[in-house]
């Protein structure tokens, strides 16, 4: 280890901190599920083999710089309500002070009514506060049609960044504020005082040129370097991450829009530990200030060298190579890759910004991306303690499923679901409000909010701080856990493996196979039953019981032999016995020694191999340069990327 740097007292990993999955049948030890600590893992929407990482890419602010909460949030907010009131607004609107509990990021913002949303990922409106009256489902369908809203540039704006917690607090502080006060009458859409007419979208615009005052020629910058200890948290894992990656043998850059004076000065006082007496400069191999993400991925700016003595950018243009040890400012994408030698493949870029740093790396580079989620510490920790909550809810989900198990569409009579409904409501309410007041950052209920859809779509992996990648080994292969369907996650498996024949006659094996998910076997039961719990392949909990409440096979199981049970029945036995005729044709196959499959009673007549399939999941890569790839076009240089979301829409609603 390198005279002065920081060594390691104590491992970083504890074993005894972290967890097996005990779920299903008794198993050895080298079948159970093992997880780290919540607390320290990463978690994986598309799998990625560390080993294959080159370039590990960081940005800065809110990434590697972990700004103190709400310090730094009450800090922006008092700052951006004195411009406010310089530029003519009330002076009473400096007597509101900044709630933490409030806001959360992902709403969005309507300028024509000037209310927030919380939508799904299709643009539903989950949630809606004007001010901060929370609007009833009559008061939202009167302004949103079937509570439905399509983003629009126009119209909406995505708060979609941790600086922007403050300023979605600001914004309903003022609508409220004009909304209560006598001086203004309520209009359409904004307000009349006298003769003077306020719309929503120009308070909008008026708090947005007042928030990037205050980042950029304000003081939020000056203040917060002043007292770096008050804002931003310091953690001494850091220098052991970074020193951690120079010796595997991978490169790092930092890429941030903030300036080279105050990056420096967060860099310092980040990597500043006792007995440390290497400058943060040399954790990096490159380092580029003054970015302008997201444009840096697109056409880019003018790529110059960063004098730091003075902190001014020297004259001309750089055109050589890139050099360590240097201080880079702007430049794109496309430039700083062949520079340094990089396919976006190679990449692993880390970043807090879902569209600035994730979405427009993911789909314009071919990045690999991990996107830092400070909220998920918070979330995290309710969602472990929600346990009876969840519960609750599972049970109503049995309820609902018990209502409806007889009936089928010969019922006349329409069952009273309203009290199960209601209930629902009510608990659905109370685990969002464990969150805060908007809920849930992921989801409403049971559903994902438009800034989780866009963290599946767009991130391999995301987790609450980069310091998690301490606690695990530069070969990880990060595993993505099966996205079952519900028909996959709801229904169990009742006929045997079609690779060996079944003798047992298709009416014995639909009946054994009921009767062992009717009896809430862990191995045999489906995903979503029970309690809610995993099953041991993985599969994803949620609503369903093996009472029969989520339907399919399992719901079946509560039948008897009569009239609904025919239909049903015979559907499975065609289905069994097609499967039992396949497997019996493979055996006489092999018996013969015969390749031919043009015999096979199926769908198929040739099956692809092993060697055949690209298996996405598995991240597979035989190592050969683009073009070489085995299975592709010969020269062709474009072999599409596993993780490279090609086919991506290039809609503006899927980009904000």
């Amino acid at each position: 280890m390198e005279s002065g740097s920081t060594e390691l007292t104590a491992p970083v990993h504890s074993p005894s901190e972290d967890v097996c999955d005990m779920s299903g049948p008794a198993t050895d030890e080298a079948t159970k599920k093992y997880y780290r600590h919540a607390a320290r893992r990463i978690f994986v929407n598309r799998s990625l083999h560390l080993e294959k990482i080159k370039f590990y890419g960081f940005d800065m602010d809110y990434t590697l710089a972990e700004y103190k909460s709400p310090a730094f949030e009450i800090l922006g907010f008092k700052l951006v309500k004195e411009r406010l009131v310089s530029m003519g607004y009330p002076s009473q609107i400096l007597e509101y002070e900044y709630d933490p509990q409030f806001p959360v990021r992902g709403l969005w913002f309507d300028t024509q009514y000037g209310n927030l949303l919380k939508v799904d990922s299709y643009g539903n409106i989950l949630s809606s506060s004007h001010g901060f009256k929370f609007l009833k489902t009559q008061e939202v369908e009167e302004k949103y049609p079937n509570k439905f809203i399509k983003l629009d540039d126009s119209r909406i704006y995505v708060l979609n960044t941790l600086f922007n917690l403050p300023e979605t607090y600001l914004l309903s502080c003022l609508v409220e504020f004009f909304t209560n006060s006598p001086d203004y009458v309520p209009a359409k859409n904004g307000f009349n005082c006298g003769d003077l007419f306020i719309s929503f979208k120009s308070v909008f615009q008026d708090c947005r040129n007042a928030f990037d005052y205050v980042h950029i020629q304000g003081s939020l910058k000056k203040i917060t370097v002043s007292k770096l200890g008050d804002y931003v948290a310091k953690d001494e894992r850091l220098p052991q991450l970074f020193q951690h990656l120079s010796e595997s043998g991978a490169k790092t850059f930092l890429l941030t829009n903030s300036e080279w004076w105050y990056t420096d000065a967060i860099m310092t006082f980040l990597f500043d530990m006792p007995g440390q007496v290497k400058p943060w400069q040399s954790y990096f191999n490159y380092i580029v200030v003054d970015s302008r993400k997201p444009l840096w991925f697109g056409e880019g700016t003018v790529l110059r060298q960063v004098d730091t003595t003075t902190g001014k950018l020297k004259i001309g243009v750089n055109t050589g190579e890139l050099k360590e040890g240097l201080v880079y400012s702007g430049g794109s994408c496309e430039t700083f890759t062949k520079m340094i030698g990089a396919k976006g493949r190679d990449v692993l870029y880390f970043g807090d910004h879902i569209y600035g740093d994730v979405l427009k790396s993911k789909k314009l580079r071919g990045w690999k991306t991990f996107l830092v989620v400070p909220e998920l510490s918070r979330e995290l920790r309710v969602w472990s303690q929600g346990k009876n909550l969840f519960e609750q809810l599972t049970d109503l989900d049995c309820q609902l499923g018990n209502i409806y198990k007889n009936l089928d569409s010969s019922a006349k009579e329409k069952p009273n679901i309203e009290s199960v409904r209601r209930e629902m409501q009510k608990v659905i309410h109370r685990m969002d409000m464990n969150y805060g007041f908007y809920g849930s950052l992921f989801r409403s209920g049971s559903r994902q909010t438009f800034f989780s859809s866009q963290m599946v779509r767009y991130t391999d992996l995301y987790g609450s701080t980069v310091l998690n990648l301490l606690y695990y080994p530069f070969s990880y292969m990060f595993r993505a856990p099966p996205m079952l369907l519900p028909h996959e996650s709801t229904v169990t498996h009742v006929a045997s493996n079609i690779s060996t024949v079944n003798t047992t006659k298709p009416s014995e094996s639909v009946s054994s196979g009921l009767s062992e998910a009717a009896s809430g076997n862990a191995a045999a039961a489906v995903a979503g039953g029970g309690t809610g719990s995993s099953s041991t392949n993985g599969g994803v909990s949620g609503g369903g019981c093996v009472s029969g409440a989520s339907g399919g096979v399992v719901q079946s199981a509560s039948f008897t032999p009569g009239e609904n049970a025919p239909f049903f029945s015979g559907e499975i036995n065609r289905e069994v016995e097609r499967d039992q005729n396949y497997a019996a044709a493979l055996e006489a196959k092999a018996k013969r020694g015969n390749t031919s499959t043009t015999n096979l009673p199926n769908l198929y007549a040739n099956e692809p191999g092993v060697e055949d399939n690209v298996i996405h999941d598995l991240d597979l890569d035989d190592g050969k340069p683009e073009g070489e790839a085995s299975g592709g076009a010969s020269g062709t240089g474009n072999t599409p990327d596993a993780n490279n979301d090609s086919t991506a829409s290039n809609e503006d609603d899927e980009e904000k």
